[in-house]
């Protein structure tokens, strides 16, 4: 199980922005090692309560809420991160188990036993909650994903775009997945994710956007037709 403990903050910029913010970034930080060309695909597949629980938390501002996905990286992947993100204030704590393929279909069709077999506390809570509390797939988000990384304060930088979903088709190894867009294609989510403090050129360059910050997740904006969310 690994677990970290940090603030995010979201901007949503143009594709212009998102060229040459990752080339000035290239510069001075670590890329990610499975960055490619514009990035490398994440597909997630988010879990939620029968009522939609977390999606309702989220939109009502609850302070301390959470939501449970299930992720790869792409139709070709070997394994999927079982992954609970938990708002904590102006924190987000994010713990995650991996789980090989065989299990981590078995988590796509509602069989969440391979979580008692995991070897830590987190995948039994998660068998717990998940169960107790009757969640079901809801949605999946597919994006691609451009990273840097800062040795100082582990900084992480992520550049988001031509994100999909759909809210039909749950598997997330499936190489015909039909998604739809659920954002303009020109348009990048760009995330900070850092412990405490920002070196000074992060700083700057959030200044450049501060204007454009924004609260919505990916989550949210999956569920575009089940739940009417305009963005």
């Amino acid at each position: 199980m690994n677990e970290v403990l940090r603030q995010e903050r979201k901007f949503l910029i143009t594709q212009e922005q998102f060229y040459i913010y990752s080339r000035d970034l290239a510069k001075i930080m670590i890329p990610d090692a499975h960055n490619r060309g514009d990035g490398y695909p994440i597909r997630s597949l988010y879990y939620d309560s029968l009522d939609d629980r977390d999606f309702e938390e989220k939109e009502d501002g609850i302070e301390l809420r959470r939501k449970i996905r299930l992720r790869n990286y792409g139709p070709d992947s070997s394994f999927a991160l079982l992954e609970m993100k938990q708002k904590e204030g102006a924190d987000q704590k994010k713990r995650s188990a991996r789980l090989d393929k065989e299990d981590a279909k078995k988590l796509i069709a509602c069989d969440y036993s391979p979580l008692l077999f995991t070897g830590d506390d987190f995948g039994a809570e998660c068998y717990t909650m998940m169960n107790l509390h009757c969640y079901r797939p809801k949605a999946i988000v597919e994006y691609k994903r451009m990273a840097f990384i800062a040795k100082e304060n582990k900084i992480r930088v992520t550049f988001d775009h031509h994100i999909v979903g759909s809210e039909s088709n749950f598997d997330i190894f499936d190489h015909e997945l039909q998604q739809f867009p659920l954002l303009d294609p020109y348009l990048v989510v760009l995330e900070v994710k850092y412990n405490g403090f920002l070196l000074s050129y992060i700083k700057d360059m959030l200044a450049k956007c501060d204007s454009s910050e924004i609260s919505v997740g990916k989550y949210a904006l999956s569920r575009t037709i089940s739940k009417h969310f305009n963005f």
